[in-house]
């Protein structure tokens, strides 16, 4: 069945993208204001979009359709945010978080979560997220009236000590952070435990005819 955006309305946009584009990594974004106050809010319009220079783009849409959410209002302030991952255990806590709280109220209390120093920005992480990437903004990229493109430079990164098999070869052990990620609906979420693996094919090991027809249309 196909679907014409442009006669579609932007509910209407969201339930099929949403409903389709799964499972989608969470961005746990703390900023900090320029007065100083903490937020915290979970994003899932997010992924990582390059390694040199190491970027995070996260997309974040209006309170309303005029006003900004506290998390896009303090990274224009301030230039900074941390990206935390959610695991399956710190879930509930996360979802807690993105409850429309007032301006001023600090998400991470609520929630019962420990607030963490960071090393190069000034808002902090979260104590329980099991990776937590530094950032500074790099771009902030206008998507029409209700959505704001946020680029993040990454500057530091924080991974639990027991998921690091090897710090010296960077050696993740993926499957012990039991990252969740959100799927359709109001509540839908997924953890990534279910995993397989498909060896990727070299060039090599094709066939020589197969390559050749391979070639032979790509120059038609």
């Amino acid at each position: 069945m196909l679907f014409d955006f442009a006669e579609l309305s932007a509910p209407a946009r969201y339930k099929l993208l949403t409903s389709t584009v799964t499972p989608r990594p969470i961005a746990w974004v703390v900023t900090r204001s320029a007065a100083g106050e903490v937020n915290a809010a979970p994003f899932s319009f997010f992924n990582v979009v390059a390694a040199d220079p190491p970027t995070v783009a996260i997309s974040i849409g209006n309170r309303g359709r005029d006003l900004p959410k506290d998390t896009l209002a303090n990274i224009r302030a301030t230039g900074e945010f941390v990206v935390n991952l959610v695991s399956r255990a710190n879930a509930e806590a996360m979802n807690v978080t993105a409850t429309e709280f007032p301006a001023g109220v600090d998400e991470l209390a609520a929630a019962k979560l420990t607030s963490e120093p960071s090393v190069k920005v000034t808002p902090p992480r979260i104590g329980e997220s099991p990776v937590a990437f530094e950032c500074q903004l790099h771009q902030a990229i206008p998507l029409g009236p209700a959505n704001t493109l946020v680029l993040g430079h990454v500057v530091a990164m924080h991974v639990r000590d027991d998921a690091v098999l090897d710090p010296l070869k960077f050696y993740i052990d993926n499957p012990k952070l039991d990252l969740v990620g959100r799927m359709h609906g109001l509540g839908g979420y997924t953890t990534t435990r279910d995993q397989f693996e498909i060896r990727r094919i070299s060039i090599e090991e094709w066939p020589i005819e197969e390559r050749d027809k391979a070639a032979g249309q790509r120059t038609l």
